[in-house]
């Protein structure tokens, strides 16, 4: 039996599958569906949802401030399943993982290991989520949870069974500029969680900046205060007007901080004619402003404000993997 090709199909499967868990989990959001169970894990104190008339007047007085809303209901349990799901997923690789070694075959065991402790960790945020009654800081850890899973099994992957092929010389401006773009993205990303969790997408409708001169210092304070009261139901955000737009505000800012290096890195990309690499970051990054700009002019349409979600990740799983190509590059010309 070859372990290796089950293991390597295994992580694409679950690479392609922490995506969808990413999907469902902005939709969940989007929708307002974030407290569509009150309770956790089970919903209602049903394994799925109450579904008879007895079992919804149950659940309503057990539960008066959220009554059963079954629209609610399905987004919420089929993001836990799933998410459940990514984490069996994780399980079997880290077994696949130990026969591997075993057989004295090579594979980063301790990389897998890692992954299924943040998987848990990430579990613990869902449930915080709910039980914290959308706290918006664990809300964007949960989300930021989500986008690191998928990175972390991309890299699995690609230590696992990448290779590289690039035979070009490549010096350090190409690796900082790389990296910057890395954590400039993933920075953009915290603060699209913000905003998602604080109900300030549309705080702003203008394009291309925001309205300031009604923003005050104590706004900015407000909106960026990582000490909010824990307690509230947040549903909706508990922010005012002024906090939400200076959020954005940030949001847009990021946006333009992000492009400046993902033009320093295309232009860095094509110097060390690594052509496919500059074709893929440059497109998804064009897409992505694509759909944050439509976001905002056809005030956030659904599937279009999920697809952002998306897009997001695999931007910032595109820049794990120059990162990635870029420094395995270097360390194989270091071995040479």
């Amino acid at each position: 039996m070859n372990y290796q090709l089950m293991l390597k199909r295994l992580i694409i499967v679950a690479t392609c599958f922490s995506l969808l868990v990413i999907a469902l989990g902005a939709y969940t959001r989007l929708v307002h569906a974030g407290l569509g169970c009150p309770d956790w894990p089970l919903c209602y104190g049903h394994a799925w949802a109450p579904s008879s008339a007895s079992e919804i007047s149950k659940a309503n007085l057990k539960f008066p401030d959220i009554p059963v809303n079954l629209t609610k209901t399905w987004p919420e349990m089929t993001h836990r399943y799933l998410a459940s799901s990514l984490g069996l997923l994780c399980i079997f690789i880290v077994a696949l993982g130990c026969v591997i070694k075993r057989r004295g075959q090579s594979f980063p065991i301790k990389h897998s290991f890692f992954l299924l402790a943040f998987v848990i960790l990430q579990g613990l945020f869902g449930m915080w989520t709910v039980t914290l009654k959308l706290w918006p800081q664990v809300v964007t850890l949960h989300l930021l949870g989500g986008f690191t899973t998928f990175c972390l099994l991309l890299l699995l992957y690609l230590r696992g069974f990448g290779s590289v092929t690039l035979s070009i010389g490549i010096k350090k401006s190409l690796k900082t500029g790389a990296m910057a773009a890395l954590i400039c993205v993933f920075i953009q990303v915290a603060l699209g969680g913000w905003i998602t969790s604080n109900y300030a997408a549309l705080a702003c409708t203008q394009l291309p900046w925001c309205s300031v001169s009604d923003i005050s210092s104590n706004d900015i304070y407000t909106g960026f205060n990582f000490l909010q009261e824990i307690g509230p139901n947040y549903l909706g955000g508990q922010l005012d007007g002024g906090a939400r737009v200076a959020i954005h505000l940030a949001h847009r800012m990021g946006a333009v901080a992000v492009m400046v290096s993902i033009v320093v890195l295309f232009a860095l990309l094509l110097k060390y004619r690594i052509y496919n690499a500059a074709a893929l970051v440059g497109a998804v990054t064009i897409v992505q402003i694509s759909l944050g700009i439509f976001n905002v002019y056809f005030h956030l349409p659904l599937y279009n404000a999920v697809a952002h979600n998306l897009m997001g990740a695999i931007l910032l799983g595109t820049l794990v993997w120059v990162n990635w190509l870029v420094r395995r590059e270097m360390s194989e010309e270091k071995s040479v």
